[in-house]
């Protein structure tokens, strides 16, 4: 019981707490139906989907999904990234206005948005479509959007580099970002892409998961040492305040400078959908972070566990509140 105040005070701070997000939007498309047969054309289901308004729905993915759960816990947020001249882009905009999420979205004529489709047939996904474009955009849109942020990063209290690897995030504007938030004394946190791990070097934070820090670092997951060696390497060569890399069922390793890896178990109680838990990490992290220097690396990642606890216990792309977080922190102290 002796760290439950502690937890809840930083959670209750939250709404004091501005946070920019750069990166890659994204929409989340789920179709919900059921299997009654196989197809008599090739060996997969048939998925039935009625006409419903439930059988499909439409939520915020990838930067847009870390937006929203930095405001669905009550922090103020700003997201700045780029979409194509497209339904999808539309529907991406006017979630965002629907749900009061502050956002500057630029638009790219020829490119195409980001749509992630999941076909689910009797709660279990069958399938993913994906479309999309990733490209690097145009030079001039590539060049008005670096100069909003640049203009922004003094704002806000810390910036989170969302990539998905979709073509927004060249390494001279992950680069220029981190330069210019440091020499501002803001948070860099950075969900990362492998492709881009290079151009992290200096942030404040990188959560990469088992898979991407193997492939970062060059050392192959063997066994439990592995994830020490895998840590050491990385920490070393991003040169970040902390290294967290997120493991799955098996919770969280953090990475300090002159420090023993600590390891925080998860909180997941019964898992249905893992979409989107990554970004409910990050954003939680940058939340917590962002309340004050005494909060440690270890209480933020504490409260990213509880509140990805509770994301993956819903289906679809799902966020935390306030008060889920809270009321997780009462369940488990």
């Amino acid at each position: 019981m002796k760290g439950q105040p502690t937890l809840q005070k930083i959670v209750d701070r939250f709404p004091k707490v501005k946070i920019l997000v750069v990166g890659d939007i994204m929409m989340d498309r789920f179709i919900w139906g059921k299997v009654s047969r196989i197809s008599p054309e090739a060996p997969v289901p048939v998925v039935l989907v009625d006409n419903s308004d439930e059988s499909e729905t439409f939520g915020l993915g990838g930067a847009a999904n870390v937006a929203n759960n930095i405001h669905s816990l009550g922090g103020k947020v700003l997201l700045c990234g780029i979409v194509g001249h497209d339904e999808m882009g539309k529907k991406i905009r006017g979630q965002l206005t629907e749900k009061g999420i502050e956002h500057k979205i630029f638009t790219e004529e020829r490119r195409q948005s980001t749509v992630k489709t999941r076909i689910f047939a009797n709660q279990q996904q069958v399938v993913r479509i994906d479309r999309e474009t990733v490209d690097h955009p145009k030079v001039s849109i590539l060049r008005d959007l670096s100069n909003f942020v640049m203009e922004k990063i003094e704002d806000f209290d810390g910036i989170i580099i969302s990539d998905y690897g979709k073509g927004l995030l060249t390494g001279t504007l992950i680069r220029a970002i981190i330069r210019k938030a440091r020499k501002a004394k803001k948070l860099i946190m950075v969900d990362p892409k492998l492709r881009n791990f290079k151009f992290y070097k200096g942030a404040t934070v990188v959560t990469p998961n088992t898979k991407e820090a193997s492939e970062a670092s060059r050392v192959p997951m063997v066994d439990g040492s592995s994830i020490e060696k895998i840590g050491d390497k990385l920490l070393k060569e991003l040169k970040c305040r902390a290294l967290v890399i997120t493991r799955g069922e098996e919770g969280m390793a953090i990475f300090e400078p002159h420090r023993k890896p600590i390891y925080v178990r998860t909180e997941v109680r019964e898992v249905y959908d893992v979409t989107g838990a990554g970004d409910t990490v990050i954003g939680t992290l940058a939340l917590a972070l962002g309340t004050g220097t005494r909060v440690s690396v270890k209480e933020a990642v504490k409260l990213a566990n509880y509140a990805a606890g509770v994301v993956v216990g819903k289906m679809g792309t799902a966020t935390a509140t306030r008060e889920d977080l809270i009321e997780a922190i009462k369940k488990e102290t």
